[in-house]
């Protein structure tokens, strides 16, 4: 029996739905002791409300705090610009790392764990989180995982040629997050919900994202118009902190968050970090995605429907890898006219369907049996070396 920890070490909750239906999946077999840490309270609540009692009671839940006084006081200075204490629940918890066999993570400063604290003995998995275009995606960092579970052969593919993978390294699962999520949708209260619905899901990074720029244009729009009902739903890291500090690409600013006369108008619903904004129930319910470079736009277009995108930083994107999803529908340069371009990609949706679909099909590779269970079967054939993962 191998044990396996599943680690949920971040501020907000949108990772938690990439593996944790991989861990229930892996508890209903028990055949491995699966153990699910977490740093914050929040991320428990969380965890709670996603997975089915019965499941749960197969895992352990282990909280992981800062164990050391210096920790403590270096968090506490630099919490409000950094995730600080994401990073020191490394060292300070390195025992409890060291006593799995595996550690399972949706992101990568796990890393950590081999390049700075020398646990080359435990093996590391990725999940990964969301299927996106974005170079950060396929760095080099992801050779450095055991084994990295990937939604669709576009993922894998970019991977090998971009990051130095190895074919071996990598398990072509489909997407686990929609055995979880795929059937949560927002109850609207929206005065005419028949209306077309929007959604708006700008990105947090300053260098990447359409709302430093063009965000309060595309709310003003959205005011005391009879047309379409909008979702605002950014990423949750957008308003988690005042300023918003990003590494790749290097990247800083202040964050000014929506002003109150917006949460009044009853045709937009403003949502700047709940669970919803990351668990589906708005990309189920709009009828148009409006956004950047959000991964989210994949879960969207899991059914067909119109997109459009901003290009608020004059992107040269046309053959770049990175903005592949903006085939997807209009790439807009501004966000003047903007009722209007939405009109316009509707009725140009007819010709951007089969182009959608072609993205869906290389960006999720789903069968008739769930993506956990194939992310389950892929890590305990790694573990127990007994067959192909793919």
């Amino acid at each position: 029996m191998k044990r396996i920890c599943f680690l949920f070490n971040h501020d907000q909750t949108h990772q938690v739905a990439h593996s944790l239906p991989i861990a229930l999946a892996l508890a209903a077999r028990g055949k491995h002791r699966i153990v699910l840490a977490y740093a914050r309270e929040a991320i428990r609540k969380e965890i709670e409300r996603q997975a089915h009692p019965a499941l749960l009671a197969r895992v352990e839940l282990v909280q992981l705090g800062l164990k050391r006084g210096a920790s403590q006081a270096l968090a506490g200075v630099l919490e409000r610009l950094v995730p600080a204490t994401k990073l020191l629940i490394y060292r300070d918890n390195l025992d409890f790392f060291a006593s799995f066999d595996a550690v399972v993570v949706s992101e990568k400063t796990t890393l950590l764990l081999k390049s700075r604290y020398g646990l080359d003995k435990v093996k590391l998995i990725h999940t990964r989180h969301g299927a996106g275009d974005r170079a950060i995606g396929f760095n080099p960092e992801s050779a450095r995982f055991d084994l990295v579970l990937v939604s669709g052969p576009k993922i894998r593919d970019r991977l090998i040629a971009d990051a130095g993978l190895r074919p071996e390294q990598i398990a072509l699962v489909g997407y686990p997050k929609f055995d979880l999520c795929a059937d949560n949708r927002f109850a609207d209260s929206f005065p005419a919900p028949e209306r077309p619905t929007v959604i708006y899901n700008p990105h947090p990074s300053p260098k990447l994202s359409s709302w430093f720029k063009h965000g309060a244009q595309v709310l003003e729009a959205f005011r005391g118009q009879d047309r379409y009902n909008l979702i605002f739903a950014p990423h949750v890291m957008l308003f988690a902190r005042k300023w918003v500090v990003t590494l790749d690409p290097p990247s800083l600013a202040r964050v000014v968050p929506p002003g109150p006369e917006y949460a009044r108008e009853p045709r937009i619903h403003i949502d700047t970090g709940s669970a919803a904004s990351s668990d589906m129930s708005y990309t189920n319910r709009a009828d148009i995605y409006l956004g950047d470079v959000s991964s989210q736009v994949y879960e969207f277009l899991r059914a067909p429907r119109p997109c459009l995108f901003l290009n608020s930083h004059g992107v040269d994107w046309q053959d770049d890898p990175n903005y592949l999803h903006w085939q997807a529908g209009p790439v807009l340069e501004s966000a003047a006219g903007l009722l209007d371009a939405i009109d316009a990609a509707v009725a140009a949706q007819p010709r951007y369907a089969p182009v959608q679909q072609a993205l869906i099909d290389a960006t999720f590779s789903l069968s008739d049996r769930p993506s956990a269970e194939r992310a389950a079967d892929a890590i305990g054939a790694f573990l127990e070396g007994t067959g192909t993962r793919g």
